[in-house]
Formats: C-alpha cells, sequence, structure tokens
C-alpha cells in the first residue's frame, strides 16, 4: 500500500514511538515551546491525530530563560504492564526525568529525575520486568553511550550507570533504544550529528551490558550519499530512529529527516520506513537503507485516507486548541477565551525579547506553501501592536501587525533577522475595529504578507524565506517555522484564525 512521507509535516523532531494493541503513540521534541512534547494517535501509522501532551505543568516544564533551541530534546514513550512511560531531557533545568500515566491522555506524573548524565535518554524492560534506562554520555568525562537499571516510577538508579557503547565510528552517538529479539539485545543509535551527515546504526549483544558487535551494513538508515540526481535526496539529515512491530509482524521505523529541495523551513519532520530483518538478524531499513516521499508497504490497521493539515479555529470552546503552543512557561492570565474571541493581554516583552515569554499562541507550520489568515477585533491602545507572525525564534520573525498612534491607525511589516530589527511598508489606515491579516508562500523564496480593507486584501510587503530556514537562524537551530498571533504593549482580540496548505511544489 503506497503512501506519502513525511507522515507528520512541520517542526516534528525526533519521533518516538510504541504499540499498545492495535493503537500507536508517538510523542517528538517541543525544545523551548510550551506545553512539552506532544503525543500523536494513530491506527494505521499514516493518519495521526494530536490528543494531548506529556508536559503541561510549570511543575513538569520548567523553560524560563531557556535559550532558543535549548529546553525539551529528544523524548522516548513506552507502554508496560498497564502504564505508559515518557523519558526525556530538560536541557535547561535539572536534565533527565521521567513521567508515567495510566492514560496517554494524562493525568501525567510529576517529574522523576534521574541523575545520569547526557541526553536522548530511552527506556527498556527485559523479560523479567527489569526496567534500564539508557542515555547518551554528553556532559559526562567519556562521550559513550551509559546505562543503568532504574526503578522508572522515582528514577532511583538500581545499578552505577555503565558504559555500553562508543557506537559504530561515526561522531556524537546518541538517540539510543534497545530492543529484544530472538534472544539479542538491539542497540540503536543516531550518529553523524544531527544535519546532513546524520545515520541510524545498530549493533547486538546477547548480555545487555554487552559487548555489542556492529552490524556489518551500518550505518543501517542514512541520505548523506545520495547523489544529486537521486529523487530521495528530497529528503536529507535521516536518523535518529525508533522501531515499533506492529499487530501483524511487520517491523517499521519512525525518524526524523528534513526535506531539502529548496529550503527547510519546516524544521525536522517525522517520516515512516518499513524495516525487514534479514537471515543474519540484521535489520533493512526502507530502500536498502534509504527513505522517500512515496513508499509502498504493507501498514497495519484501517486503509489511510487522505491527510489534511489545514487548521481553522473560531475560538469558540472553553479552551485552547491543543494544536496551540507558547513561548516558553506562559503566563496563562494573559490569555483569555470569551465570546468567541481569543484575548491576548500583551506587556512589555516582545517577539524579540531574549529568552522570554512574550503574549502569543503559535501552531506549527506544516508545508512549504500555506496561506494564514487572522481577524483582528476591537480596540488597541496606544503603543500597541498586535497581529499575526511568522516565528522561528527571537532572532528570526516577521509580522504584519496593528498599531496605534498619536495620529490614528498604522498597518506595519516587522522583520527580526539576526541582530537587525526594522519596520517596513507602515501605512495609515482606516481602521474601524475589525482587519484581517494574512502571509502566504506561494513564492518559494517568500513569505508575502497583506490586509484586508474594504473586502479586498491589498500587499503589504515580503520577507525572504532563507533567513526564517534551520541553517540561516543565529545559533543552534533545531526548531522550526511557527505561525500565529501576538499582542504587546496591550490586548488585542481575534475571532479567527485559519491555515491552508496549499500544495508541495516547491
Amino acid at each position: 500500500m503506497q503512501y506519502q512521507n513525511p507522515i507528520l509535516s512541520g517542526f516534528n523532531p525526533d519521533p518516538s514511538i510504541c504499540r499498545v494493541n492495535d493503537d500507536y503513540y508517538l510523542v517528538t521534541s517541543t525544545f523551548e515551546f510550551f506545553p512539552g512534547v506532544p503525543i500523536y494517535h494513530s491506527k494505521n501509522l499514516i493518519n495521526w491525530e494530536l490528543v494531548g501532551h506529556c508536559l503541561t505543568s510549570d511543575e513538569q516544564l520548567y523553560l524560563h530563560n531557556a535559550r532558543p533551541s535549548a529546553g525539551i530534546y529528544a523524548a522516548t514513550i513506552r507502554y508496560h504492564d498497564g502504564t505508559f512511560f515518557m523519558t526525556t531531557t530538560n536541557l535547561s533545568h535539572q536534565w533527565n526525568f521521567i513521567v508515567h500515566a495510566k492514560e496517554v491522555k494524562g493525568p501525567w506524573s510529576a517529574p522523576a529525575w534521574v541523575k545520569q548524565q547526557g541526553i536522548d535518554p530511552s527506556l527498556f524492560w527485559d523479560d523479567d520486568g527489569s526496567c534500564y534506562f539508557v542515555s547518551n554520555g554528553s556532559g559526562s568525562p567519556e562521550e559513550a553511550i551509559y546505562l543503568c537499571q532504574i526503578d522508572p516510577f522515582t528514577g532511583e538508579k538500581l545499578s552505577p550507570s555503565t558504559i555500553i557503547s562508543h557506537g559504530c565510528g561515526g561522531k556524537n552517538p546518541e538517540g539510543p533504544h534497545i530492543y529484544k529479539k530472538n534472544g539479542w539485545y538491539y542497540l540503536m543509535l543516531a550518529e553523524g550529528g544531527t544535519a546532513l551527515g546524520h545515520m541510524e546504526t545498530i549493533s547486538r549483544a546477547k548480555d545487555i551490558f554487552g559487548p555489542y558487535e556492529p552490524c556489518p551494513r551500518n550505518p543501517i538508515l542514512t541520505h548523506r550519499d545520495l547523489l544529486d540526481s537521486d529523487p530521495r535526496t528530497a529528503i536529507q539529515a535521516t536518523g535518529h530512529g525508533d522501531l515499533v512491530e506492529d499487530q501483524n509482524g511487520n517491523w517499521w521505523m519512525v525518524h526524523l529527516g528534513i526535506r531539502y529541495r529548496q529550503r527547510f523551513d519546516l524544521g525536522r519532520e517525522t517520516f515512516l520506513a518499513p524495516v525487514i530483518w534479514d537471515e543474519a538478524g540484521w535489520p533493512i531499513v526502507g530502500e536498502g537503507g534509504c527513505n522517500n516521499i512515496v513508499m509502498d508497504a504493507p501498514l497495519p490497521g484501517p486503509t489511510p485516507t487522505p491527510v489534511c493539515r489545514d487548521f481553522s479555529d473560531e475560538f469558540d470552546g472553553n479552551a485552547l486548541s491543543p494544536h496551540w503552543n507558547f513561548l516558553r512557561n506562559p503566563v496563562k492570565d494573559n490569555y483569555l477565551l470569551e465570546d468567541s474571541r481569543i484575548f491576548l493581554k500583551g506587556t512589555e516583552k516582545t517577539l524579540s525579547s531574549e529568552r522570554s515569554n512574550p503574549t502569543a499562541i503559535l501552531i506549527r507550520q506544516p508545508a512549504h506553501h500555506v496561506e494564514a489568515t487572522a481577524c483582528l477585533v476591537g480596540e488597541i491602545e496606544l503603543g500597541q501592536r498586535a497581529g499575526l507572525t511568522a516565528f522561528y525564534n527571537e532572532l528570526a520573525h516577521y509580522e504584519i501587525f496593528l498599531t496605534k498612534k498619536e495620529d490614528g491607525y498604522y498597518i506595519g511589516l516587522g522583520k527580526q533577522v539576526c541582530d537587525i530589527q526594522v519596520v517596513t511598508e507602515c501605512h495609515k489606515i482606516d481602521y474601524s475595529g475589525r482587519i484581517g491579516l494574512k502571509l502566504d508562500t506561494t513564492d518559494c523564496a517568500w513569505y508575502t504578507f497583506c490586509y484586508e480593507t474594504d473586502g479586498n486584501w491589498l500587499p503589504l510587503g515580503r520577507g525572504m524565506t532563507k533567513p526564517l530556514t534551520t541553517r540561516s537562524v543565529p545559533a543552534t537551530a533545531f526548531t522550526g517555522v511557527m505561525i500565529g498571533l501576538f499582542s504587546e504593549n496591550g490586548t488585542a482580540a481575534f475571532d479567527s484564525f485559519s491555515m491552508r496548505c496549499l500544495g508541495e511544489n516547491c
């Protein structure tokens, strides 16, 4: 059965997956965004529904002063004996921890902190019920993969942390997962860094503590050496995978990758590859160690339906949609749903404020070609700015906004590119208490911004896509563009937001 990659588009890196009977649950990284670690559910590995988040309280997720692309790193989700477990790293606060829940939608427990350094932790239960905690040894005296036995409910280590691998020859061995099959313990790793040299390797041992022998075909997944003429180069940076066996006995890998033809403002996304095991007991991933945009494999569950990544919100519920995200820990009193509107109480903290939490709600840009619209209604205050933003981090974002000056209302286009902040195309307008705002990316190289007056959309200006791409933004950049609403220095009301995917022709 044919299916289309990626299975989760837009900023959805570092996937981890588990199966409970014929239900599949997948989590991804969230870095400096709140809530943390989205949980997706599927019956067929293709149609995914966001059902909640693992980290929804300040106690579980402390992001104050987190730098861009810090915060929550790669998570692992597992299910054992009636309980869901999720382990991850908060790079900005106390590092590794575990939370658990009886129901995947929660409530999830308070963090159980683990005294083993490194990132990308994972959990494994052996046949006798013993639980093991494995992580990359970043920050430890020796760069390696460390393992200990653990109580997953308390985080207490039941054995010393022991080096079990230095990887299979690539730099930055990380993303460790352990599986057991036919009496072998398999240790799968991401190596080569998370950029274009990314790859997935595997080794195995008869004892969980090793010694581990590498697969003779390593890496088992990489796109680093593909020729430019190979259509599979549309996917790059493949790695950081997790394996799952379906109810039919077929195996699959979810992994991250980027779509690389013209740009990758979407960040790292989640891809799916079929896995078979050779006669020697080693996995073969996808098309001989590569994945493709269109794949053909025996999917489990019901026949997939066409994937729609459009989103709209009329703000007429009692709570915000779980698709919305905040930058770091939000001040909850600054967000109010009332009369089918969202009221954003802006403060002096702006989208450009360093390591801050401006008043904004953001959603992942799910495709290269999108059109996002919003309607701002009601009064705003003198000196206030409120509008629609395309946001990567505080050093890379654009926004179309309404502002009020002494002599009336203006519509403006703000740009933050590295350390340069400018406002262009600032026009005085007649504002009667309602204005439409729009951005689109139908031109691969540009974000185009428009505003509505008298039922007509008028172009305001453009911002190049490139400054908002992962390889262009300053410092570490592990996320992707988010689109949403914001207010600064005053309260603004919006009564609608929508985002339509317009195709993938870049």
